[in-house]
């Protein structure tokens, strides 16, 4: 049966200060992987929003947005570009990958990276239909959350540059009956065992996706690193 690769977790230089690569770069070596498509999810947090400048809000989703927009650019029929975000609140350095998001959204929802916490958010959450996965939970930094907050976690992390402890995070996930995800998190350099997630259908729309993960329509691409 044909599955469809998705990359999960990937940053741009356009929208995200620690993107090393531009969308097209990114675009580029996704494709030349076999990937079928990205969830662009560049970050939503202080340092994103300080370098659009001190300007608007619509500014400032401009310079998130910019990114994302590059790269859906490049998007064909056998390659599909997707609007994620990785958001982080005030409390903490935890990161959240958010999934369903649109960009009228976006503009109508000013100082999202002022969000307090992951309760917050969570209302705004449900409201709008998005499903939320807790970035690399166990990477050195990082808190848990109460899990009734979550919809699931990444329990496959595949930075070259960070341990994100992905055993615990799996165990964690299991513990708890959280969906899991899978990403590569990629910034510029990528690992010998990139992530993403395999899906039995193909995935046209943001909307798509999150009902594919709400009815775990998938299979984690770990390269048997995480069981």
């Amino acid at each position: 049966m044909k599955e469809y690769l998705f990359e999960m977790h990937a940053h741009t230089s356009q929208s995200s200060t620690c993107g090393e690569k531009t969308a097209e770069d990114v675009v580029d070596i996704f494709k030349s992987l076999g990937y079928d498509g990205i969830v662009i999810t560049d970050h939503m947090n202080q340092s994103t929003i300080n370098k659009a400048g001190n300007v608007s809000w619509k500014e400032k989703v401009d310079h998130f947005l910019n990114g994302y927009r590059t790269a859906k650019k490049l998007e064909t029929k056998n390659f599909k570009v997707l609007l994620g975000m990785e958001i982080r609140f005030t409390e903490n350095d935890n990161d959240y990958l958010v999934y369903g998001i649109d960009e009228e959204f976006i503009y109508s929802h000013e100082d999202l990276n002022l969000i307090p916490n992951m309760k917050t958010f969570r209302k705004i959450a449900d409201k709008n239909g998005f499903i939320v996965f807790q970035a690399h939970p166990f990477r050195l930094g990082m808190t848990t959350v109460n899990p009734k907050l979550l919809d699931g976690v990444e329990v496959y992390n595949a930075h070259p540059n960070h341990n994100s402890s992905n055993d615990i995070a799996n165990a964690w996930a299991n513990k708890y009956s959280l969906r899991k995800t899978s990403g590569s998190d990629y910034h510029g350099p990528i690992g010998e065992h990139p992530g993403g997630l395999y899906f039995e259908e193909k995935i046209e729309s943001e909307q798509q996706l999150v009902s594919a993960l709400r009815n775990n329509k998938y299979r984690l691409r770990t390269d048997g690193i995480i069981k």
